[in-house]
């Protein structure tokens, strides 16, 4: 069943978090203890301590950023195969869990899990489905899926409420080859930024016909079309 995001923080400032390694030097992680997460030898949620001007904000999680806390509101992938990898710890994590991962279209699974469906769209086929591929959708029943998860939250942002998304961890590079800041996404040999930026243009350009301030406060990021913060300066 598509689910219909409300418009639960009407007005508001939200921070998505994304992927990328600059997350962790933001927030002065200390380098051993990126390591240990990187490693899988110690729990994402080590970081929390360290993000905690983050814990009274809104907050969308991309993917493995759910694990951070229970501070995280709501948990956002689009990705079906990194669910099949999390399906059990996604299962006891208390935000708001949403998903446009074709597999959910209409599945029972994602009623039973908790996990709200929104339609992909440029799908095909799919109940809902539109051809919307890029930018942020207006249909509080779908995102826009710009070839990535973290693009797609934009959508989900928007379809809350929110007047102003701060973007953290948005890099589209892999310094020292490193692309996430957590285990299980450091692929060597290919790295698709190049697609995850097509979206972006669109994005920008929907988000100023909306009314809707996009900050990127993610340092050196390859994203060059929203003004950019220090972290300082977003959490102000």
């Amino acid at each position: 069943m598509i689910w219909k995001a409300p418009k639960m923080w009407d007005g508001g400032t939200c921070f998505i978090i994304g992927g990328g390694p600059s997350l962790v030097e933001q927030f002065q992680i200390p380098p051993e203890i990126v390591a240990e997460v990187r490693r899988n030898k110690a729990n994402i949620s080590t970081y929390s301590p360290y993000l905690e001007a983050l814990h009274d904000k809104h907050v969308i999680g991309v993917n493995n950023a759910y694990l951070l806390g229970d501070w995280v509101d709501c948990c956002f992938f689009g990705d079906c195969a990194w669910y099949l990898v999390h399906r059990v710890p996604l299962a006891k994590f208390q935000g708001i869990k949403v998903t446009c991962c074709d597999r959910f279209a209409n599945k029972p699974v994602a009623k039973c899990e908790g996990i709200k469906y929104l339609a992909k769209g440029g799908g095909k086929g799919l109940p809902g489905a539109d051809s919307k591929l890029y930018g942020i959708s207006e249909n509080p029943s779908k995102v826009a899926w710009n070839s990535n998860s973290g693009a797609a939250a934009i959508s989900l942002a928007a379809h809350f409420g929110v007047k102003r998304i701060i973007l953290l961890g948005f890099d589209m590079q892999a310094p020292d080859g490193m692309t996430h800041w957590h285990f299980g996404h450091n692929p060597k040999n290919k790295q698709p930024f190049n697609r995850h930026l097509r979206g972006f243009p669109v994005i920008a350009k929907d988000a100023q016909c909306m009314g809707i301030e996009i900050f990127n406060a993610s340092p050196n990021s390859k994203i060059e079309l929203f003004p950019k913060l220090t972290l300082e300066e977003a959490l102000k």
